[in-house]
This record gives structure tokens, C-alpha cells and sequence, in this order.
């Protein structure tokens, strides 16, 4: 498998249809969520792990993403409907144990998954993502509201859309590149996928009505509190990540019963692609049987043990 080949097929759930990069096969599924502004695309050095692992893979272009459905209205991205969107993959699947793992936007998606879903998961991985009620706290302070000034400036009506949309979303680019460690990890190429899903007309609107949706939540003041999450959790952090502070993952622990956090200093907020050889290493070492018993407390990850080259596209 090549990592810019992905197979990609149509997938028709009770509500949407999705565009789903798929691998693999049997009864046990991974289901990977991506984030803003990525598509499945982002999965690409994860694929050949998971699979290698016996799981069958199941990365969809989320709704409003690249030829996945895009249904019109904020209303439509509330994290409610998000949530629908993967119980109803997970049916579709037909699968008998699903390990559920996001990233950004996604990651928020599992996170709320994990505590009011309608379908039982097997175990849950997080990279770059804090839990909501640590993100919602966060954003009370001053050093993460100078963060995240971008998700005040998405707020606002076509804007937006004008200035990312320009030059082919040529912002895009510089977006991820600019604040990656290892830049050179993203080709030209490997981003023009990102930007040609974001100029499909309706596409940038579809994907900024996330965070228009999440804003009304949190101006109501509306967030869902949830139990704590029981399945065992693997929580992955670049401590580069420019958007999303490394003290996000403090507390983490009092919503989780079962989380092992791991970090890995030399990966910025795009860690998968940006570290993908560290990130698979922890994947399987977590999943295998043994790495689930080891891995059951904090740790940071040594990075330097990984050849930080990128990784070889056969």
C-alpha cells in the first residue's frame, strides 16, 4: 500500500453518505476520525499499522468533507449529529468490536463518543485533543484565548471562507507546514489533496460550521458533562502543537478511569503525520496485549529512538 493510494469507496449509512478510506478486513474495526482542515488523508502512515494489527480500517472524510455528504446549516455540525454520524459508520461496518481513535476536530468527536454514544467501544485513542470539559476550562484563560483566536475569527459569516478559500486554499498549506516540526514530512503533493477538498464549492463552509456550531455551544453555555469514560485510553500529544497546550492534558486522568498519556517532544499538532513512526510504535505497543498491561500510567516518549527521515512510501 502506497500512502498517497489510499482505497477509497462510497459508504451509504442510515444518514449520510460517506467517502471512506478503507484496508483490511474482519470483524474488528478502527474507525479513525480526522481533523480540521485534513480529510482521511491524514491516516495515511497508520493505515499499514493497524492493519498489520488484524484490524480492518475505516477512515471516512467526515460530513461536509471532500465527496462526503454536505448537509447545509450550522445545525447540521452540531457535535450531536457528529456523534450520529459514527454510530452510524459503526453499523454500517458491521463490525463486532470497534477501537474508536481521532485527532483534532475528531478527537473531540471521540471524546463525546466515548461518554454519550449509543454504540459500546473497545478502546479509545486520542492524539492532540483535550477532553471538552478541559478544553471549555482552557479557554477561560488568557494564554489560550490568544491560542485560539482562529475559532473566534470562524465565527463570523463568509469571511472566512474568503480568506482561506484564496489561491486555491493556498492557506492551507502554509497552515500545516508552517507549524510543523518536520515540514518536510508534507509534500506539495501530499497537501494539494487537503487543498482541492477544501475548494470544492461548499466545502470550507461545510468544515467552519464545526466550530460555528461548537461556538453557540459554548456561548449557551451548554456543554454536556457525560460519565467518566471506563474503556481503556490512550491519550497521544505533540508538545509542538502551536493551537492546543500541553497543560490541555492536565486533569485528564478525573474524566478517564483507564488513560495512559503519552507524549512525544519532537511532533507539533499534525503528530500523526508529523511523528508517524513514534505515534505507530505507541499504537502498537498499546494494543498488543502486553503494551496494554505495561503502558497503564503517564509517561513521555523518547522520539529520538525513531529515524525522523519520512517514512518510506511502500
Amino acid at each position: 500500500m502506497t500512502h498517497s493510494a489510499l482505497h477509497y469507496e462510497m459508504i451509504q449509512t442510515r444518514g449520510l453518505k460517506f467517502e471512506v478510506a478503507t484496508a483490511g478486513e474482519g470483524d474488528k474495526l478502527a474507525l479513525l476520525l480526522h481533523g480540521f482542515p485534513e480529510c482521511a488523508h491524514s491516516w495515511r502512515h497508520q493505515f499499514p499499522a493497524l492493519v498489520a494489527l488484524g484490524y480492518r480500517v475505516w477512515a471516512p472524510n467526515l460530513r461536509g468533507y471532500a465527496n462526503s455528504e454536505r448537509p447545509t446549516g450550522v445545525a447540521a455540525y452540531t457535535v450531536q449529529q457528529l456523534e450520529g454520524d459514527v454510530s452510524d459508520l459503526i453499523d454500517a461496518s458491521g463490525a463486532k468490536s470497534v477501537l474508536l481513535i481521532g485527532h483534532d476536530w475528531g478527537g473531540g468527536v471521540a471524546w463525546n463518543y466515548a461518554m454519550h454514544g449509543t454504540r459500546p467501544i473497545e478502546r479509545l485513542v486520542i492524539l492532540n485533543s483535550p477532553h471538552p470539559l478541559l478544553f471549555a476550562r482552557a479557554l477561560r484563560s488568557r494564554a489560550q484565548l490568544k491560542r485560539s483566536w482562529y475559532m473566534f475569527f470562524f465565527q463570523l459569516p463568509l469571511l472566512p471562507e474568503l480568506v482561506l478559500g484564496r489561491a486555491h486554499a493556498s492557506l492551507i498549506t502554509n497552515i500545516i507546514r508552517d507549524t510543523a516540526v518536520h515540514p518536510e514530512r508534507f509534500s506539495d503533493d501530499e497537501l494539494a489533496i487537503y487543498r482541492d477538498n477544501a475548494s470544492i464549492p461548499g466545502a470550507l463552509t461545510a468544515m467552519l460550521n464545526y466550530y460555528r456550531a461548537m461556538g453557540r455551544t459554548l456561548v449557551r453555555g451548554s456543554q454536556r458533562r457525560g460519565a467518566n469514560i471506563r474503556v481503556p485510553t490512550l491519550l497521544l500529544w505533540g508538545e509542538q502543537d502551536a493551537a492546543l497546550g500541553m497543560d490541555m492534558t492536565h486533569g485528564t486522568q478525573r474524566f478517564v478511569d483507564k488513560l495512559t498519556l503519552r507524549t512525544i517532544p519532537d511532533a507539533s499538532h499534525w503528530v500523526q503525520q508529523d511523528a508517524p513512526e513514534a505515534v505507530n510504535a505507541l499504537l502498537e505497543e498499546w494494543l498488543s496485549a502486553s503494551g496494554a498491561e505495561q503502558l497503564s500510567t503517564s509517561d513521555v516518549l523518547d522520539s529520538s529512538r525513531f529515524d525522523p527521515r519520512p517514512a518510506n512510501n511502500s
